[in-house]
C-alpha cells in the first residue's frame, strides 16, 4: 500500500474499503482512531455503523467491529481513544482531534470523566472547552478539573507576568537611561557604548554593557474595577481577565475589584488574587444584562479620579441599552477613567455588537479590543 493510498484511506475511512487496500500496522491503528470520530459523519447521512466492511477493514462479518462498537460516547472507550491518539499522532494533531471530539461531536465525557481529564492536554483551548461545560461536570471530577485549570493558569501567569510587570512598573522615559533591566532595551545606545569591543576576526560585537530606558514611577494608589461579561461567547476574555486580575492584585498600591455578570451580578473581588478560584466560580452561559453589571460597579467606586473601570463584553445587550448608556454617562461625569473591551485576549478580531459599542463610545467610554499587555500599557499611561 503506497503512502498516497494510505493517506487517502485515512481521509475516506472504511467506506473506501472497496477501492483502497486495507491498512496494516500503525496505519490500521490510525484508521481506527480516526474512524472513532469521523465515521459519525457518514452515520449522520444515513449510513449504518456496520456498513462497508463493518469492522473497519479487519475482515469482519459485516457486523459492528472494533471501529463501530461503542461509537456512543462511553467513557471507557473515550479514555482508550485518548491514549491511542496521543501514541499515534503528533501533539498538535492529537489536540485537534480532542477539540473536534468535544466541539463537533459532543463527546463531553472527555472533559467530565476524571480518568479522561487526567489524559487531556492542559492548554488554553481545552480550558475554554472545560469552562463552557463546567456546569455539567460531576462532583467526582471537580478535583481533576481544578488541577487542569491550575496548570493552564500557571502557564499563563508565567508568560503574562513577565510581560506585564515591566510595563506596569512605570512608563518608559526615553530621555533617561539605566543599566538596571527594565524591560525596555535601548539597542542604539548599547551598540554605541560597545563599539570598542568589535571583534574583527569573528565580525561580531562583543557586548560588555547593556543599557535600558528608565521608567517613570506610577502614582499610587489606584482602584481597578474589572466588570466581566460571563456569557458563553466571552470565555477566552474571562480567562485572561482572571489572570490579569491576579497579576494586578500583586502590584503595590493597586486594589482590584472583580465583578462578573450575565443576567445577575456576582462580586468576586475577594478572589481577585486567585485566578484558579475565580475561574472555578464563574458560570458561563445564559443571558446578558450589561447595564445591570455596570450599575453594580458604580457602587464600588470610592475615589473616581483614581479609579479605572474596564467593561469587558461583546456589547450584545439583553437589557435596556439606555440603562447601560446612562451608567456610562454617570461614571464619566464622576471622573472615572473608562475602557470598554470587546475582547481581552491574544486572539483575532472579536465578534461584537458594533451599534451598541458605538453608542457606548459616544457616551464617553472608549471601546477597543486589547491583549492583556496592551491593556497594561494603557493602564500604566493612565496611572502616570
Amino acid at each position: 500500500m503506497s503512502e498516497l493510498e494510505q493517506r487517502w484511506r485515512l481521509v475516506l475511512g472504511k467506506y473506501s474499503q472497496d477501492r483502497l487496500p486495507t491498512p496494516v500496522g500503525e496505519a490500521a491503528s490510525r484508521d481506527v482512531a480516526l474512524g472513532f470520530l469521523y465515521d459519525r459523519l457518514y452515520e449522520s447521512r444515513g449510513l449504518r455503523a456496520g456498513g462497508a466492511g463493518g469492522d473497519g477493514g479487519a475482515g469482519g462479518d459485516g457486523g459492528a467491529g472494533p471501529r463501530d462498537a461503542g461509537l456512543e460516547a462511553s467513557a471507557p472507550h473515550i479514555v482508550d481513544w485518548l491514549d491511542s491518539t496521543r501514541e499515534l499522532f503528533s501533539d498538535e494533531v492529537a489536540q485537534e482531534l480532542t477539540t473536534e471530539a468535544v466541539e463537533r461531536f459532543g463527546l463531553t465525557e472527555l472533559l467530565t470523566d476524571p480518568r479522561a481529564l487526567e489524559k487531556v492536554e492542559a492548554d488554553l483551548n481545552t480550558l475554554q472547552l472545560l469552562l463552557s461545560l463546567k456546569s455539567g461536570v460531576p462532583q467526582e471530577a471537580l478535583a481533576a478539573v481544578r488541577r487542569l485549570v491550575a496548570t493552564v493558569v500557571e502557564d499563563l501567569m508565567k508568560r503574562l507576568r513577565s510581560e506585564l510587570e515591566s510595563v506596569l512598573s512605570g512608563r518608559v522615559n526615553r530621555q533617561s537611561r539605566t543599566r538596571r533591566p527594565t524591560g525596555s532595551f535601548d539597542a542604539l545606545r548599547t551598540i554605541e557604548q560597545n563599539l570598542g569591543t568589535w571583534d574583527e576576526e569573528r565580525q561580531r560585537l562583543l557586548v560588555e554593557s547593556v543599557t535600558f530606558f528608565r521608567r517613570s514611577r506610577l502614582r499610587y494608589p489606584w482602584d481597578i474595577v474589572l466588570c466581566i461579561d460571563q456569557s458563553g461567547s466571552m470565555v477566552s476574555s474571562v480567562i485572561h481577565s482572571a489572570v490579569l486580575a491576579g497579576i494586578l492584585s500583586g502590584l503595590p498600591g493597586v486594589t482590584v475589584k472583580l465583578v462578573v455578570f450575565d443576567t445577575s451580578v456576582v462580586d468576586l473581588s475577594h478572589l481577585s488574587d486567585d485566578p484558579v478560584e475565580t475561574l472555578m466560580s464563574v458560570q458561563l452561559g445564559g443571558g446578558t444584562n450589561i447595564g445591570q453589571g455596570l450599575r453594580y460597579c458604580e457602587q464600588l467606586v470610592t475615589n473616581p479620579s483614581r479609579t479605572i473601570v474596564a467593561l469587558i463584553t461583546d456589547f450584545y445587550e439583553g437589557g435596556p441599552v439606555q440603562e447601560l448608556l446612562e451608567a456610562v454617562s454617570r461614571l464619566v461625569e464622576s471622573g472615572v477613567t473608562l475602557m470598554g473591551l470587546s475582547a481581552l485576549e491574544d486572539g483575532t478580531g472579536p465578534a461584537f455588537d458594533h451599534h451598541t459599542a458605538e453608542r457606548v463610545a459616544a457616551a464617553g467610554m472608549p471601546v477597543a479590543a486589547m491583549t492583556p499587555k496592551s491593556f497594561a500599557q494603557w493602564a500604566a499611561k493612565v496611572m502616570q
